[in-house]
């Protein structure tokens, strides 16, 4: 669908299509009333609740509340909020809109729906998680392990995976990978590769590899921060690095989250591992008869890449302090990428041993 002209704000939904002119605004919670009164969005702006949620390094994020609605306000930011000069074009968001809407079918209810759209300020708005919603990293974190969500998040992964290989839309509407080049690539692989010299060749490699393979859509942030859980349901957010690729990138960027929290909270190891197994199967399972090109491989050399990378990128992962704890998660990693095992459980075992052995 048509998105507007640059330099206009454009209201996507509603009553026909509106293109308003406006000198770009940051979205905070003190300016959000007013925006969406301007907009013709929500009555008195005093009659709102505006709070802003974590929203990562890349975005600002509020959400919205109030005249019956319950909405989330996402713009994107052209320098990321690190310790390293991190840019990005701030366009991506409104390829994350785009396949919000373009997945909203497929992943029946599991993603938001876009309700407005301003190219001019480079943000859109969407329906907020359900009531009751919990960030599953923090449940992860806290030990509450839920095998039943991890399954969830291996099903909701191969769905995606095989319904975009059944729609060629997807690979041409998604085809321009320069912001996960932006976003992952680059802070992640290449800024490693020249910080860790003894795995350079392994990863670039990696890429090498990994950026020839086009056989799915990739969401590029499948982490357990970006799904909200209710019951056993997962609703799916961030989709600004979504890209046709590698969808082994999702699964190894998925696994290693369980795999880093693992290192940072050893007694509940094999309970990450458990729910590590659960993902897996559940996502195996559910891409049988799908075109996929050495899915287990890379996706243990995924695995051992984002391991590394987040401790020695652009973004190293932020609960995990301890230099030892960072010299284990380092050699298991550069065992992953080195030695290359090709089975998931045998990547296992190299986490496992690096954990307990001192």
């Amino acid at each position: 669908m048509p998105w507007g002209r640059p330099g206009t704000g454009f209201d996507a939904f509603g009553s026909g299509c509106r293109f308003i002119a406006m000198d770009e605004l940051r979205l905070t919670p003190d300016t959000i009333g007013a925006y969406l009164a301007g907009q013709g969005l929500a009555g008195d702006p005093a009659a709102l609740s505006v709070r802003e949620l974590g929203g990562g390094v890349s975005n600002v994020v509020s959400l919205i509340e109030g005249h019956g609605i319950r909405w989330v306000a996402k713009q994107s930011l052209g320098k990321l909020r690190v310790k390293d000069n991190w840019v990005s074009q701030r366009e991506r968001i409104f390829r994350e809109a785009a396949a919000i809407q373009s997945l909203g079918s497929v992943l029946d209810g599991a993603v938001p729906q876009v309700v407005h759209v301003d190219r001019a300020n480079f943000l859109y708005l969407m329906t907020a998680a359900p009531v009751g919603s919990v960030v599953w990293k923090k449940s992860l974190l806290d030990g509450h392990v839920q095998v039943e969500v991890a399954q969830a998040a291996g099903c909701l992964l191969a769905t995606m995976i095989t319904a975009s290989q059944q729609a060629p839309a997807f690979r041409e509407q998604f085809a321009d990978r320069t912001v996960f080049d932006e976003l992952r690539i680059d802070p992640y692989y290449r800024t490693t590769a020249a910080r860790d010299t003894d795995a350079r060749e392994a990863l670039e490699q990696l890429i090498e590899d990994s950026w020839k393979i086009q056989t799915a859509l990739v969401h590029g942030d499948y982490s357990p921060k970006n799904m909200l859980v209710v019951d056993d349901s997962i609703f799916l957010i961030d989709f600004e690095v979504v890209h046709w690729g590698d969808p082994a990138f999702d699964s190894g960027f998925l696994l290693n989250h369980l795999m880093l929290k693992s290192f940072h909270q050893p007694h509940y190891a094999e309970l990450y591992f458990q729910t590590a197994r659960a993902f897996w199967q559940a996502l195996v399972a559910g891409l049988t008869g799908s075109a996929m090109v050495d899915f287990e491989s890379m996706t243990v050399r995924h695995l051992g890449g984002l391991m590394l990378a987040r401790m020695d990128g652009k973004s190293p992962v932020e609960y995990i302090c301890n230099e030892e704890v960072k010299c284990r998660v380092r050699r298991a990693a550069k065992h992953l990428l080195a030695e290359r095992p090709a089975k998931f459980e045998a990547a296992l075992e190299v986490v496992r041993r690096n954990i307990v052995e001192a």
